[in-house]
This record gives C-alpha cells, structure tokens and sequence, in this order.
C-alpha cells in the first residue's frame, strides 16, 4: 500500500507540474495558465470611443479624476456601482467639460488597471517559476523514499518519517497548484473590468 502511495505521489507531481504547459505552448513555454498570455493590453482592445489625445496621459494632474480612477480600479468595489459612479460624475459635469474628463478618466483606468495587470502577470511568472523547483525537489524526494523501500536495511521508522514529509510536502504542492488555477483567472478579470468601464465612460459622452 504504502509503495503504491510513493508511486501516486510521483506521478501526481508530474503531472501537477506539467499541467500549466497547455496554455503556454501558444507563446509562452513558462506560463503556467490556460488562459493565453497576452502581457499587457492595448487601448484598442478595450476602448471603441474617440481618439485619445495626448493630452489625456496628464490625468493624474487632475485631482478629482486621481481620487475617482483609484475607487473605479479597486476590484472590491462591485462593477455596477463603479459604472454607476461613472454616469454620475459625467451627468454632474458642465457639457462643455464632459468629453475631455471623459478621456483622462478612461486614460487613468487604462493605466492604472493595466499596470495592475503588469503585476499579476509578473507574479503569477514568479510563483510558477517555485512551482516547478517544489515539483523537482519533491520528484528527487520520492525517487530517494523509493530507494529506501528497496533497501533492506531501510529502518522502518526512517522510512516512515520520510514518507509522512513527502505527503504533507505534496499536500502544499497541491494547494498552490489549486490557488494558481484561481490566480491565472485574475488578468482577464481585470481586463473584463476595465472593458466594462471603457464602455461606460464612452456611452456617457456626448455626441459630437
């Protein structure tokens, strides 16, 4: 029983550790997620309003815009009272105003919830890159626990402490396998989000 555990063991690992690779085979051989790896956006693919001008990269400058792109950013705000949030602060806006703040706040959401992207992407690179040394270390743990069981001196005891410590050690391989699969899922969530908010500010402007 305990011998078929080892094996068990061995070929979840591979098999934990070699399951990121389907999504990276298309641009990434390191990416770990299902979900393509598209590094940072672009204004296209999340903006169908006007041009925007230069001009709107200066939107932290506004203070009014700074202090309503941090509270439309923040994920734990839900996305119907952020675009709700949006409609009111252009409906309170003098219309000759309301196109021009218009593009500084989509251009602060772009930036800012891209550059979050940025992060996770980053993180998500970097906590796959200690997966794959934890599933090396714990495949070398279990092939030297195998030699053990094939050793007839092997203390009994030994052998058991260190099966115990490989299992746990697979335990939290598992865990972080299981929290990457929820993390791989956060960059479309963002990208969804500031879609969803592009839209909004675009329906709110004024027709030209």
């Amino acid at each position: 029983m305990r011998h078929c555990r080892i094996i068990a063991t061995s070929l979840l690992i591979c098999t934990a550790s070699a399951g990121g690779s389907f999504g990276a085979a298309q641009n990434d051989p390191s990416w770990p997620c299902v979900q393509r790896k598209v590094p940072e956006l672009s204004v296209g693919q999340v903006w169908n309003g006007p041009d925007i001008p230069d001009s709107a990269k200066g939107w932290d400058n506004d203070a009014a815009i700074h202090a309503l792109v941090d509270d439309l950013a923040a994920r734990r705000n839900p996305l119907d009272t952020a675009q709700t949030r949006i409609v009111e602060f252009a409906n309170g806006l003098p219309r000759d105003q309301v196109n021009d703040k218009m593009l500084l706040l989509f251009q602060g959401l772009f930036d800012t919830l891209n550059r979050e992207r940025i992060q996770v992407i980053s993180g998500i690179s970097r906590y796959a890159g200690k997966q794959r040394e934890m599933a090396n270390d714990l495949r070398t743990e279990a092939a030297r626990v195998d030699a053990m069981r094939g050793k007839p001196d092997t203390d009994p005891d030994d052998l058991d402490r260190a099966n115990e410590r490989l299992t746990w050690e697979t335990r939290i391989f598992q865990e972080r396998v299981q929290s990457l699969t929820y993390v791989c899922e956060v960059p479309t969530i963002i990208e969804q989000r500031l879609y969803s908010l592009s839209k909004t500010i675009s329906q709110s402007m004024l027709k030209q």
